[in-house]
């Protein structure tokens, strides 16, 4: 995946990687995290007039066999706070509301894995509302290696059809690439309707049914894939993100919970869980699993750990997260202004 050439809400598709218990600090820090958290979550809140929104353009034409079926579009605050995240297909149309003036970062994640990211910057004059258009153009390209995401699902989460099945599984793939999610959702259900027991099928459901604006329906297919299979890793992210983007952190800290438990070693579980908790106002348990989410290969919750801890007033341990961050992501845009917070804040 190439950057956009232009500067810089899809269900998760492949877990990853582990938590680790949170050490033993002083309550001094723990109260200083759950301040910066309550601080978090208040600057999120805050309304403002301005509308960003653009239209999301992928280019395919050098891909052959699987495309992405969806791609999510994350706002990100100057300080790496979450602002909102939306499901978007190729060709669709992003919108986020009510923004203050500021810079921003808007992110693309393919598969839980961020594939692109721009600058945005947001400035109005007095109490008028205005609407900022940012497009996003990128092309998309195989992975180098083609297992190299192999870890990422168990082989015993392929479950195993008869030929009749496979070939209506087949066609909701294809349907859903076409973006025909009417023809999807209905050769999933004569899918499940022949075998209630395909997990992989409820999930791919929910997935349609998302796609078609119908978080509640697609609530119940992710719901019914962990009921079915249990240790089904995706679903439970899948399902997640979907209680996120409702602001239902409470929710989603009860699924990620699971699905930490039940994969350890996942980045982007762990990553999740940390943002939840720091929605909620719990920075001190957000900690562990967004340095676990950072140590298992999502660089980026090193941003949330900074921005945790600049608050908290514990710079030394802002810049410590800062340089690791450019580290793994060395062409950051916002790269010196980072430098000249290491600079001034390292400890010597």
């Amino acid at each position: 995946m190439r950057k956009p050439s232009k500067p810089s809400d899809s269900p998760a598709r492949r877990p990853r990687p582990a938590p680790r218990s949170l050490p033993r600090a002083a309550p001094l820090l723990a109260s200083l995290l759950l301040a910066c958290a309550l601080a978090f979550t208040c600057a999120s809140a805050q309304g403002g007039d301005h509308t960003l929104w653009g239209d999301l353009k992928v280019d395919e034409s050098k891909v052959e066999g699987l495309k992405p079926i969806a791609f999510e579009i994350v706002l990100y605050s100057d300080n790496g706070n979450l602002i909102g995240q939306q499901t978007v297909s190729n060709g669709g149309r992003y919108h986020f509301l009510n923004l203050p003036n500021g810079n921003y970062d808007l992110v693309v994640e393919v598969d839980g894995a961020e594939a692109a990211r721009m600058r945005v910057r947001i400035v109005g004059s007095g109490a008028m509302k205005s609407d900022y258009q940012q497009d996003i153009e990128m092309e998309w390209r195989a992975p180098a290696a083609a297992g190299a995401k192999a870890g990422n699902v168990s082989a015993a989460d392929f479950y195993k059809r008869t030929s009749a099945n496979q070939k209506l599984y087949a066609r909701a793939e294809e349907a859903l690439t076409a973006k025909k999610y009417d023809e999807a959702v209905s050769l999933l259900r004569q899918l499940l309707v022949a075998d209630a027991h395909d997990y992989q099928g409820w999930t791919e459901l929910g997935t349609a049914d998302l796609l078609q604006g119908d978080a509640a329906e697609a609530e119940k297919s992710y719901l019914r894939a962990t009921e079915v299979r249990p240790s089904f890793a995706l679903a439970y992210l899948d399902l997640a993100r979907l209680r996120m983007r409702q602001n239902n952190y409470d929710g989603a800290v009860e699924i990620l919970t699971r699905a930490v438990a039940l994969r350890p070693p996942s980045a982007d579980a762990n990553l999740l869980l940390g943002e939840s908790y720091l929605q909620l106002k719990k920075g001190s348990k957000a900690v562990p699993y967004l340095e676990a989410a950072a140590r298992l290969g999502r660089p980026d919750a090193r941003l949330r750990l900074a921005a945790l801890y600049d608050k908290a007033g514990l710079k030394d341990r802002a810049a410590a997260e800062y340089e690791q961050f450019l580290a793994a992501k060395p062409d950051y845009p916002e790269r010196k202004k980072l430098e000249q917070y290491i600079r001034e804040n390292k400890k010597q």
